[in-house]
Order: structure tokens, then sequence, then C-alpha cells
């Protein structure tokens, strides 16, 4: 199974950083040049989902985007039955090289397992199946955000790559979120604990770029300083949250904060 890195030309300390997460779990990795942003100011124009009619996706957003396309274009066209995608500013269990150095643990019938954590709360199918070295698999039944490491099937990566072939979708929203057809009839597994979360949430030398050229244009629009939603709004969407846990119990499923698997090599 090949392991695909998105790194920008510009950011020669995430590839370094990479480089040594690699070398600490013992797996090869194949560098992927990301679309630069700077590089092309037009892509902001280029034609959107409905779903960012309000909101438009940002330059830096398509281009990571079209960075992930260009790793589906070689899953979709490589020999091995999955391959593995990240970007540049993951942090990793110590046992990911397990999971890693081949896909025999993966199940026969999916298509996408989702090997991130995000740390928000999700809802996955109650029934698991451990698959070894202290990890299992779940059934995914929530969007769970974040694209930075997750496992395509060969064909999962040819629907990704017809479905963004004339339109632009956030990259997250097209592999997980429910809203979108794409994620329909596929079958996406959830990993716990999780084999990896970007170094943000582990440490702060690594902070997000598309965070940063976001919260920038937030600023530039006048957005930064928008005022929380009123009390009323706050309580219905507590009350539509402790609904929707209540339906999750009664079809078998479960909310969770998807852990980080240990990084530390004394815990094996």
């Amino acid at each position: 199974m090949k392991c695909l890195i998105i790194n920008l030309d510009r950011s020669p300390d995430r590839l370094a950083h990479m480089t040594a997460a690699f070398a600490r779990i013992g797996i090869a990795f194949e560098r992927i040049a990301a679309i630069d942003a700077r590089q092309h100011p037009d892509l902001g124009l280029q034609r959107q989902h409905a779903l960012y009619a309000v909101q438009r996706l940002s330059g830096s957003e398509i281009a990571c985007l079209h960075s992930h396309r260009a790793c589906w274009a070689i899953i979709a066209q490589d020999d091995a039955p999955y391959g593995a995608v990240f970007e540049d500013d993951m942090v990793f269990s110590a046992k990911a090289g397990a999971l890693l150095a081949d896909t025999n643990w993966v199940p026969a019938d999916a298509d996408i397992v989702k090997l991130e954590t995000f740390f928000p709360t999700t809802v996955i199918q109650r029934e698991r199946a451990s698959i070894g070295h202290g990890f299992s698999v779940f059934r995914f039944r929530k969007n769970h955000i974040g694209a930075g490491g997750y496992l395509l099937s060969r064909q999962a990566a040819r629907d990704l790559l017809l479905a963004t072939a004339e339109i632009n979708v956030a990259v997250d929203n097209l592999i997980f979120d429910p809203a979108f057809t794409t994620s329909i009839g596929k079958t996406i597994y959830q990993l716990v604990p999780a084999l990896c979360a970007q170094e943000q949430f582990i440490g702060a030398s690594l902070p997000s770029l598309i965070a940063q050229e976001r919260d920038a244009a937030r600023l530039a629009s006048g957005r930064a300083n928008e005022r929380r939603k009123p009390v009323m709004a706050r309580i219905k969407r507590e009350i539509s949250r402790t609904a929707r846990w209540i339906a999750d119990l009664c079809r078998f499923r479960r909310q969770i904060v998807v852990p980080l698997g240990s990084i530390e090599a004394g815990d094996q």
C-alpha cells in the first residue's frame, strides 16, 4: 500500500516533520507536491458546489482539493487495492507502522477508512471489529471532519475523481459528509483509536495553513466580529443534540470523541 504525503514546496519544515514521523514508525512514503494557491490566484473563481453559495471556498481550500485529487489519481491506477493519503502535519500513534505495513486488517467491504481524529463528537455503529494491535474499526455514521489521514480503495478513488471533475468541494465534506452523494452507498469505517491527528492538536509548531488563510479572509470581510447565536438558538441546538443522541441509542449507534492512539513507543 502506498502512503502518499501532500506537501507544499515552500514547506520543507513540514516535509522534515513527516520524514521523521515515518522513520519513527518504519514506513516508507511518497511525497506529492501540493498545489500552491499563491501560484494560482484564480482558484477561488472556479466553480463550487451550491453548499458554498454563501461562504465560498478559499483558494487554499480548492488547492487542497486538487492536491488530494493528485493522490486519488495515483491510487486509482495503482495495483494495490488500497492507498493511504496524509497531509504533512500529522502525528502518528506509535503503533501506526503495524497497520500501514499491509492492508490485511482492512474490512473486505471497506471503501474508505478514516485513520485520523479531529477530536469532535461523532457517531459510529456500536458493532465493532477488532483488527489487532489495540485497534478496532467501526462503521461510520456521521460526518467527522478532517482529511489529514485516510485510506481509499481503488474504486473509491475513481469515484472521488469523477465527483470533482467539474466542481469543487471541501475535501473532508466530500469524503465524510453524508450530505454529499459521494458518501452515499460507500462503506466507510472509523479506526478507533485513531492512527494519527494533526500536530496542531498535539503541539503548536505546525498550525493549519488553510485555517490561517480562512481567518484572514474572515477578518478582511468583517465576519470575524459576527455575534454569537442568541440564547434561544443555542438552547434549540442542545435540544436537537439530545434528541439525536436518543435516536442514535435506539439505532444501536453511539457518540464518541475518537481518541488518538498512544504516541509513546513505551506504551505498545
